[in-house]
């Protein structure tokens, strides 16, 4: 068994559904403290919501010959940070009896590796690890800072966890360059997408006021479902932009709407709808804040608007850690790999804030939050050789 493989599977063995973590940071700082990490718990929130972090570095050091002593090792105050981002909480596991094996029990059939959590992303966690402790073997004195930034909040709310890391490394004055995200990126074999970015995501519920009355007399009543309809076939005909050479156009869509008192003959007072933009970098949340009231504006409704921004869309164009990462997929697997900012959001928004270049990169996303989550077993070695190979092209990159 390979040493991320059976790493990976300790992890599994863990039930850390969100917000627990169950034991896996800490099974994961002892490792890194043993190749010279040092490691700090940040737990956030209310108490039955408690949200543990890791925050781990290893300084960059190099070999400096001091006049009339020996060799010693010194800080490089000019390194550059590579941080490998990712969650030790995963989705709850639906039904349990219809998982061919217990969900927390890591279980080998037909090449693959079962359990919760395998995929999305404990493969990629241990991967991460192995994957430093190989590059430190051949590189001890690295030029380069290495830093992981875990949390048990990802699947969930996302209030108390890589967000409120990222605070505190931006109130400390920590600089980041190139952070890897380990989220599940792939199709078909390990290395054929990375994310590159991710759309913004801003929620708004609106509530448009009418007037109740009795269905048979309409003329003593407002119903603002009627009075809703043009506005909301304007909108669903909106063009947001057109999106661009990285992103999708920005789409609309509601979710839900809400209206009437369950009884067939009274007009309803209010009705409520909840939406969703998924917005590229070509848009701003206040331009389609903007947009959206101009149109409501324009039908005179009367009504009460709330927005909730989830995250701000992020953009990592082809450069230093684009380039390091597809040279490493091309190195272990041959594999051209495409860029894409498609899917859901990610933990990379908030690290985006303070870190320039952010990709996201793991196995194959097929099963992830399903019954029977799997990675195949073949997939797992060349992902962690992916990720060591690349910090050793971001090494070669500032190393003199």
């Amino acid at each position: 068994m390979s040493a991320t493989l059976h790493l990976a599977e300790q992890l599994i063995a863990r039930a850390s559904t969100t917000p627990s973590d169950a034991g896996c940071q800490e099974l994961i700082a002892q490792r890194l403290r043993a190749i010279g990490f040092s490691c700090e718990t940040i737990v956030s929130g209310p108490a039955d919501f408690s949200v543990t972090n890791l925050w781990a570095k290893r300084a960059a050091s190099h070999i400096e010959q001091a006049q009339g002593a020996s060799n010693s090792i010194a800080e490089s105050s000019t390194s550059k940070t590579l941080v490998f981002a990712g969650h030790t909480d995963v989705v709850p596991t639906g039904p349990v009896a219809q998982w061919d094996s217990p969900p927390f029990l890591p279980t080998h059939r037909d090449g693959k590796l079962y359990g919760r959590g395998s995929s999305d992303m404990k493969v990629s966690l241990a991967a991460f690890v192995v994957a430093i402790e190989e590059f430190l073997v051949t590189n001890p004195n690295p030029r380069i800072n290495l830093a992981l930034l875990i949390t048990s909040d990802e699947e969930g709310p996302a209030n108390d966890g890589t967000v409120v890391v990222c605070q505190a490394l931006q109130a400390r004055g920590e600089t980041l360059d190139y952070c890897i995200v380990g989220e599940p990126t792939s199709v078909e074999r390990t290395g054929d997408m990375i994310k590159n970015g991710r759309r913004g995501t801003m929620s708004g519920k609106l509530t448009v006021k009418g007037v109740q009355g009795h269905i048979a007399y309409p003329q003593l009543a407002k119903n603002p479902i009627h009075l809703l309809a043009p506005a909301l076939a304007e909108l669903v005909a909106v063009e947001w932009d057109q999106g661009n050479a990285f992103f999708p156009p920005t789409t609309w869509q509601v979710s839900n709407i809400h209206g009437g008192t369950g009884a067939g003959n009274v007009i309803p007072g209010s009705v409520v709808i909840d939406f969703n933009f998924r917005f590229s970098t070509e848009s701003t949340p206040e331009s389609l804040q903007k947009r959206l009231v101009r149109v409501l504006e324009k039908f005179e409704l009367e009504y009460d608007l709330t927005w909730t921004v989830g995250g701000l869309p992020f953009l990592t164009t082809p450069g230093s850690l684009v380039d390091a990462v597809q040279a490493a997929i091309r190195m272990e697997t041959g594999i051209e790999t495409q860029l894409s900012t498609t899917g859901g959001t990610s933990d990379g928004r908030f690290i985006a804030r303070i870190c320039p270049q952010v990709v996201e990169m793991g196995p194959p996303n097929a099963t992830i939050h399903m019954v029977n989550e799997c990675v195949r077993v073949a997939d797992i070695e060349p992902l962690k050789n992916i990720y060591r190979r690349t910090i050793e092209n971001l090494e070669r990159q500032v190393s003199p």
